[in-house]
């Protein structure tokens, strides 16, 4: 992304079947699936947008949500500057591994990196076990924000990657230099399996996305 005047690393944090890899398909893509498929170990996706008549590169990891993974985290999520952690409005469970990862990451990368907060499967309202006013009091908390979004449906999606976009350039104007950056794209030490390559596994996990 050498022509872009801006570059930012993003990385989705969150459990899996909470639908991270399908909100970055959406909004690369504007593609969704309704299978879900397994995201094994991590992948990236790029993306430049114009904002304000900069040209802004987005790097988007995408990583892998079962336990077995968590360990793997701070390989990925190192040198971001912006996070994504994505939660299921439906399950509870979810909602409290974000929290985890929210704190994880505050302890890793400090305040230089802005947080997000996704409640996904909007779609699925009626089916909601974590309340809107719980999650953004939470996310008010950390110094994040939270957005509700569902892949299924391209409801808030663009809207919370377009915002995040508008934060991160906020954040580094007003720093003249960002502690903990290192470069957005990608790094040749991370094992990376190609989502071409990827072998897949499909697994259900209920509901929308």
């Amino acid at each position: 992304m050498a022509d872009s005047d801006k570059s930012f690393k993003i990385v989705l944090l969150g459990e899996g079947c909470v639908g991270k890899t399908s909100i970055v398909l959406r909004y690369i893509q504007n593609i969704f699936k309704d299978k879900h498929e397994m995201t094994l170990h991590a992948g990236f996706f790029q993306k430049t947008i114009n904002i304000d008549g900069k040209r802004v590169g987005l790097t988007i990891w995408d990583t892998a949500g079962q336990e077995r993974f968590h360990a793997l985290g701070p390989i990925y999520y190192r040198g971001s500057q912006g996070a994504l952690v994505v939660y299921d409005i439906t399950d509870n469970d979810s909602y409290i591994k974000a929290k985890n990862w929210i704190k994880e990451l505050k302890t890793m990368l400090g305040s230089d990196i802005t947080l997000c907060i996704i409640g996904n499967k909007s779609d699925l309202e009626k089916s909601r076990v974590v309340t809107l006013e719980e999650a953004e009091a939470y996310a008010k908390s950390v110094g994040a924000k939270h957005y509700s979004a569902s892949a299924k449906l391209n409801r808030g999606v663009q809207e919370l990657f377009l915002d995040l976009t508008q934060r991160m350039l906020s954040n580094s104007s007003n720093s003249q230099t960002i502690s903990h950056n290192g470069p957005t794209t990608r790094p040749d030490s991370i094992p990376i399996v190609p989502e071409s390559d990827e072998p897949k596994k499909p697994i259900c996990c209920g509901g929308g996305q």
